[in-house]
């Protein structure tokens, strides 16, 4: 019998069902946020949190297990140096799904399924003597090269003038001038 056995199957085969589970969640892992389906962002939740719990623990066994789902040495070892310390203070909820909506083409609901722990993002800052380098060389370079420009473009405009064939256009056909062209055959003479 088949008690507590409930799946969200995804209309697959267990195989199919299992390899498409494991791509989503290296897809989540990899981007750290995706569009998808409502119904396999349910379906990728459960994976998902277990890897995350696994990375927190951050045992042999644990990195084994890992990789018997993500088949990647690269990704195990991002999942646990860089996503499973981010989710040290965090108990649960390691993921979110955001609404976005009905696809246009089937009406399924599409969603961002997302870590809510994302990767902060790193602004470049520039230094004073670089700034002051890069604006005193383009004070000179924008006077020599706008004249070079004009230039440049007042002989591409005569080229282009020059260049052009005369155009003729088509007389422009009636929907039903068109079709009565394919019908209008002449008659075979018997």
């Amino acid at each position: 019998m088949r008690h507590k056995k409930r799946r969200l199957q995804l209309n697959r085969v267990t195989s199919w069902h299992k390899a498409t589970l494991n791509s989503l969640v290296r897809n989540l892992l990899i981007y750290e946020s995706m569009r998808t389906t409502l119904h396999r962002a349910k379906a990728v939740r459960p994976l998902a949190e277990k890897l995350i719990s696994l990375a927190k623990a951050n045992t042999l066994s644990a990195k084994r297990e890992a990789f018997s789902i993500l088949g990647d040495h690269k990704l195990v070892s991002s999942l646990f140096n860089e996503v499973g310390p981010r989710f040290a203070k965090r108990v649960s909820g390691f993921t979110r799904i955001v609404n976005l909506g009905k696809r246009r083409g089937d009406d399924a609901s599409i969603v961002i399924f997302e870590l809510t722990e994302l990767k902060p993002k790193v602004k470049k800052i520039k230094k004073a003597k670089e700034i002051k380098e890069k604006d005193t060389e383009e004070v000179i370079d924008t006077a020599a090269s706008a004249q070079a420009n004009e230039k440049k473009q007042v002989e591409a405009r005569e080229e282009a003038v020059k260049e052009k064939p005369p155009v003729t256009k088509k007389p422009a056909k009636k929907f039903l001038g068109g079709i009565r062209g394919i019908f209008k055959k002449e008659r075979d003479s018997l």
